[in-house]
């Protein structure tokens, strides 16, 4: 987040700069131009728009302009994504129906609105910070100890060590075997503090910095990548978490199926319609996420409960209303939905462990 922070900082300074020194370079006396013939194509104007290439007839040359079209460019800022979020958290079926059926230029398509999606739901959870505690308490000499008692033991260990090794340099003997011990016990307090701190960013450095777990001959991928996940758990937690919205992507192809099993004998459906269903209920249930998150994170219940009641209602509206079902069709549709869920949350979860550990 700081470093896109810091890229918009650098390109407001310099369009600044660049206003300071040309403030009318570019544009027309009042900002906007007076056009008979499209300036893309060539074409003769008759409208508001270019019948042959689409381009407005009416061109902005404004710093707002600019800034305007950056953020439409980035986050599809516009008035229709203010149509599409009230329709998908409440009307999520007619939503669903009406993109299907072709009205199209009042909503954000489905997967414009999920790179959206994405991208707000992770940059809202690294603001948030790790929801994963490292704990409080740690192994150390085979035995369970708290983090603080186990960073004193070790600093106090340290220290013996470096009176010992300075001693022997004294007398002229070998230190090399005291200078291995220390390397060790100070890469023990350093995984130790960042314990203490939960600190995952020291933490992962320290144990990618491990030696790793090595494969056997006989080991197929799946029992590799076992053993990896179960060598260090704690750095695989932490990589899911941190590397997951790469690939959250892959929800889509595994999800439709699952809803094409809900019609597979009424024809109308085709994947498309259950592709678009899909997606959009993806949407939702990301911002429902994050919302719940958030409400994790600062203590307010209802921000967690809210979320997670309302969503088999809102998997329940959106059948209901996408593919015209009856209550009691919808209702259990939206049950078996919930079950289709889990189990395609299960395989995009083993997926990407195996994405992240290969």
């Amino acid at each position: 987040m700081s470093g896109v922070g810091e890229a918009l900082g650098n390109l407001v300074e310099g369009a600044l700069y660049a206003r300071a020194a040309e403030p009318d370079a570019g544009e027309a006396s009042d900002g906007h131009t007076h056009e008979r013939t499209c300036l893309n194509c060539g074409t003769p104007l008759t409208g508001p728009h270019c019948h042959q290439c689409g381009q407005r007839a009416h061109v902005h040359r404004t710093l707002g302009a600019f800034f305007h079209d950056f953020l439409h460019g980035v986050f599809h800022f516009e008035g229709k994504t203010w149509r599409t979020l009230p329709l998908l958290a409440w009307h999520p079926g007619r939503l669903t129906r009406e993109y299907i059926d072709g009205h199209r230029a009042s909503y954000v398509s489905p997967i414009a609105l999920f790179l959206f999606v994405v991208f707000l739901t992770f940059a809202g959870f690294n603001a948030l910070g790790s929801t994963i505690n490292l704990g409080d308490n740690m192994t150390l000499n085979g035995k369970k100890v708290s983090v603080a008692d186990a960073e004193s033991n070790l600093k106090g260990q340290i220290a013996a060590l470096e009176k010992r090794r300075a001693a022997a340099l004294a007398a002229g003997q070998p230190v090399e075997d005291i200078d291995g011990e220390l390397q060790g016990l100070r890469s023990a307090l350093t995984t130790t503090e960042a314990i203490k701190h939960n600190d995952w960013k020291a933490f992962t450095e320290q144990m990618e910095g491990g030696k790793p777990v090595a494969a056997q001959p006989s080991d197929n991928w799946l029992d590799a990548t076992w053993k990896k996940a179960k060598s260090n758990p704690e750095l695989l937690i932490y990589k899911l978490q941190s590397e997951a919205y790469k690939y959250s992507w892959l929800l889509i192809p595994i999800s439709v199926p699952f809803v094409w099993l809900l019609f597979a004998w009424r024809r109308r459906f085709t994947l498309y319609d259950h592709t678009v269903f899909v997606t959009y209920s993806l949407c939702f249930m990301m911002l429902a996420l994050l919302l719940a998150s958030a409400g994790a994170k600062w203590g307010f219940a209802p921000l967690v409960v809210v979320p997670v009641l309302y969503a088999p209602v809102h998997l329940y509206r959106q059948l209901r209303g996408a593919y015209g079902t009856s209550v009691l069709g919808a209702m259990v549709r939206t049950l078996v939905l919930l079950v289709f869920a889990a189990i395609a949350l299960t395989l995009w979860g083993l997926a990407i462990v195996g994405l992240v550990l290969q």
